[in-house]
């Protein structure tokens, strides 16, 4: 009977070991997991019942503040327009990459300055756009390019502001000043002009002139009526100087639009020759006044959200675009070549047969977008300064905010933590399901 029973305890013992030894190699990471995921997740749900010391329970009221507070109500605003348009946005970018970068030579040189992005942390990109986005044309790179594209098509005006130096000018800035007095061919217009900025007078400009009166022609004189030590209004001095640029126009005395526009010269000198007999006003032009470019406040509270937004597509575009393009490797020639003997012009075959046959691959990229803008955290905080992060807050930012930023409420950094991860579950879940369904 011993001799009998002794291969059978053999035999279980093996088979303890051979169960032992697998657990003995997963025993350090069961550790972490339970050490570095379970019990914070755990711990998380717990303190999200719990107020801000942690010892007074309060139910859901934690709960209740998320959808009661202004900054956490913009913060999940803000991430429901993150999920309705970053996702897509990249997946698209992406696909359009990847189709065209198989016609190009240069291919591999486009793909890696696109792809060069994914090589700096979010949070490194952030400080780059934040220094691209400022509002100050000479110091922001996005508006210096849109103030190349608004000098191309319009233009500023020599002048901010300026105000007359007698009554004889009326009128302002904004619509522009206006000689009282009719002027008749043979005359002169003098339309002096006070409170420029000094820096708008160039240093070396010269001192403005009184043009002689010509036969039928209408002159004149736009100028600083400003001396040093003194001088009398209205009269043009030594030492007043000319203003030059100036957009000046000739209209009727009665009514109507300008007959005739010209520009003074540097010394301030303009003329309107041929003119016919009739009474006419002179007037500086509003667009004298035009102000520069001063550049779009990307920083600002209205367009925080679409700056990070695009600062955050331009990191996650390269990703999008080599995973599709792995994809589209895959497929095969012979169907493509099929569909274009068949007749299909180029957008059929992209629409019809490119994009179906890459499906699955722009779902990984989508569900995968989708995750990593539920959280989205440092290159908000990066981008954002601190006066606009109220308007530009998501759930990963508002958490950290309100347990780290200076609030220490941890009970409620908890519970949109808690809010946070049953958001990213139902994806989780469609991912896990997707790769079974592959495998």
């Amino acid at each position: 009977m011993e001799a009998s029973a002794l291969p059978a305890a053999t035999g279980a013992g093996r088979r303890r070991r051979e169960r032992l030894v697998p657990l003995l190699f997963l025993a350090p990471a069961l550790i972490f997991l339970l050490v570095w995921l379970v019990y914070p997740t755990v711990r998380t749900v717990v303190r999200s019942f719990f107020g801000r010391s942690g010892s007074d329970f309060v139910g859901f009221d934690n709960y209740k503040a998320l959808f009661t507070t202004d900054t956490l109500r913009t913060a999940i605003k803000n991430n429901v327009i993150w999920v309705a348009v970053v996702p897509a946005f990249v997946t698209a970018i992406g696909l359009i990459f990847a189709v065209l970068t198989e016609r190009i030579r240069w291919s591999t040189a486009f793909k890696t300055v696109v792809f060069m992005p994914m090589a700096i942390s979010l949070f490194a990109a952030g400080v780059i756009w934040r220094v691209m986005d400022q509002t100050d044309p000479s110091l922001g790179t996005v508006n210096a390019t849109l103030k190349v594209v608004h000098d191309a098509f319009g233009s500023s005006g020599p002048l901010t502001t300026a105000q007359p130096s007698t009554p004889a000018l009326t009128g302002s800035p904004s619509s522009g000043f206006v000689l009282r007095a009719v002027v008749r061919p043979g005359g002169v217009a003098l339309m002096g002009l006070t409170a420029i900025p000094p820096d708008e007078v160039p240093a070396a400009a010269p001192d403005a002139v009184r043009p002689a009166p010509r036969a039928g022609a209408i002159g004149g004189v736009v100028w600083r009526d400003f001396k040093p030590g003194g001088g009398r209004p209205g009269v043009v001095e030594r030492g007043e100087q000319g203003l030059g640029g100036v957009d000046v126009e000739l209209r009727p005395a009665a009514a109507g639009g300008a007959v005739a526009s010209t520009t003074t010269a540097a010394n301030g000198s303009f003329s309107f020759g041929d003119v016919r007999p009739g009474s006419y006003r002179v007037a500086i032009a509003s667009s004298t006044f035009a102000a520069p470019f001063a550049g779009v406040n990307w920083l600002g509270p209205k367009l925080i959200t679409p700056a990070v937004m695009i600062a955050y597509v331009w990191v996650w575009a390269g990703f999008a675009m080599v995973i599709i393009a792995a994809g589209l490797s895959a497929i095969s020639r012979e169907v493509l070549e099929a569909a274009r003997t068949d007749g299909a012009t180029e957008w059929q075959v992209f629409r019809r047969v490119t994009v179906p046959l890459l499906a699955p691959v722009l779902s990984v990229v989508f569900i995968t977008m989708i995750i990593n803008v539920l959280k989205v955290f440092d290159i908000v905080l990066s981008v954002a300064p601190q006066s606009s992060q109220d308007d530009a807050n998501v759930i990963a930012l508002a958490m950290w905010r309100t347990s780290f930023g200076g609030v220490n409420d941890f009970g409620l950094g908890s519970a949109i933590a808690v809010f946070l991860f049953v958001l990213v579950l139902p994806v989780l879940a469609l991912n896990v399901r997707r790769f079974r369904r592959e495998t």
